[in-house]
């Protein structure tokens, strides 16, 4: 009998020990329209597309958390993020703002310091971890149907000095930066890319954005 309970005993906390090591990661998503997607199902967005193809692969995630609207500019953002009840960490944090600063003609200088207020926040909110800080570039809605009878070469010149700052901020803060922004651009000549208010990115496109932070994303969870 002694030797009995003497066998079971370390199968039992193995087991025990198993169950207290699984974790399901956690996602927050900040951003505007493009984060939430605009003119097509939420479940299409790219943090959605994200943690489907992570799911697929057999990994854990809990659906993600998403802190944008349409039409935020960063300063708005980060009321929002102020105002939401959040965890105390996440796993992965992404960071997709600017577009409408761009379009509302505001000074870009700052932007800079609302930016990095809010890529700060993001690595805070990832538990301090820079390298789970995802900042993905801003679409270029310069090459849409929407933008037609507006001066797209301006669009596109000012969406470049926008990317071209937070690329430069995220190489500086040591975190990820993925470029999407001239993929974006080959909606000029495939409508397929673009939803159906003419403006927003489709399903197909935020798929490639998906595509391109689940490769990031791999390398910093397990199954």
């Amino acid at each position: 009998m002694k030797l009995f309970v003497l066998l079971f005993l370390p199968c039992f906390c193995l087991s025990q020990n198993k169950d207290t090591m699984h974790h399901t990661y956690t996602y927050l998503a900040l951003g505007d329209s493009y984060t939430i997607g605009e003119g097509i199902s939420l479940t299409k967005s790219f943090p959605y597309q994200a943690v489907a193809l992570l799911r697929k692969d057999v990994y854990d995630l809990s659906a993600p958390e998403i802190i944008a609207k349409t039409g935020w500019t960063s300063d708005e953002l980060e009321e929002g993020i102020n105002s939401h009840i959040l965890s105390a960490k996440y796993d992965i944090v992404t960071l997709l703002i600017g577009v409408n600063n761009q379009y509302r003609g505001r000074d870009i200088a700052e932007f800079k310091q609302q930016f990095e207020n809010l890529l700060n926040r993001s690595i805070e909110l990832a538990n301090g971890k820079k390298d789970h800080v995802f900042v993905i570039s801003i679409p270029d809605y310069g090459v849409t149907p929407f933008a037609k009878i507006m001066d797209s070469e301006k669009i596109t010149k000012e969406i470049d000095e926008y990317n071209n700052l937070q690329k430069a901020i995220a190489i500086q803060y040591k975190v990820h930066y993925i470029d999407i922004t001239e993929g974006s651009r080959k909606a000029k000549t495939n409508l397929s890319l673009v939803a159906n208010d003419g403006l927003h990115p489709s399903e197909k496109e935020y798929a490639k954005w998906a595509k391109k932070l689940v490769a990031g994303m791999k390398l910093l969870l397990k199954k």
